[in-house]
């Protein structure tokens, strides 16, 4: 191996190894807050479930409500995203997605305190709500991923997975808003909400 692919490997292995710590210090800090909510839970509960130190936490986040956040999404994210994933073959784009969302809500009173709590974080300040936009976009582009087949031959130009990516998050987006300003049952929301996406079949 010459010294520049050696340099590379080098590079790729150390990257890994930072995505990893990150994806272990957020999953840490979703876990926290579950078990002692988000005023209770401290960086230093977060980086010793970690098993790193107080200045490695801050190395990859600035405040323990970043780590919290991206803990939840991932969380969320491969929940749905497996969810999608495993819907029949035969079903439509549409149909895989409404379907997913039916059994995401199992276990979701568990956590419905700290759902209400950090969105109404995320809320709160211009920055917290920049950072939350560009996690919807991350959603819709893995919904688009995964509904991108059901659509049949799907030109690289075809904006159907990204639109349906986008109408699915713009339906939660809003029945999360409903819960938040009115209350009720967030998964029963966000399943009237996701009903509502249909497409014409003419």
């Amino acid at each position: 191996m010459d010294v520049v692919s050696e340099e590379k490997s080098r590079e790729s292995l150390t990257a890994r190894k930072q995505r990893a710590t990150r994806a272990r210090i957020a999953a840490a800090a979703a876990q926290t807050v579950a078990d002692h909510g988000l005023a209770g839970a401290t960086v230093e509960q977060i980086a010793a479930a970690a098993e790193v130190g107080r200045a490695t936490f801050f190395r990859y986040f600035s405040a323990k409500e970043d780590a919290v956040a991206e803990g939840m999404t991932t969380h969320w994210l491969d929940r749905i995203t497996a969810a999608i994933a495993a819907r029949p073959p035969g079903l439509s784009a549409e149909e895989a997605v409404v379907g997913a969302f039916e059994d995401l809500g199992d276990g979701f009173d568990a956590v419905s305190a700290q759902v209400r709590e950090l969105a109404t974080l995320t809320r709160s300040s211009p920055v917290f709500s920049a950072w939350t936009l560009q996690i919807y976009l991350r959603y819709e582009a893995a919904i688009a991923d995964l509904v991108a087949p059901r659509f049949g031959d799907v030109a690289p130009d075809d904006p159907r997975p990204r639109l349906l990516g986008a109408l699915t998050m713009a339906s939660i987006r809003i029945a999360l808003d409903d819960w938040l300003g009115n209350g009720g049952s967030l998964p029963a929301r966000v399943r009237s909400a996701l009903a509502s996406i249909t497409v014409s079949r003419t």
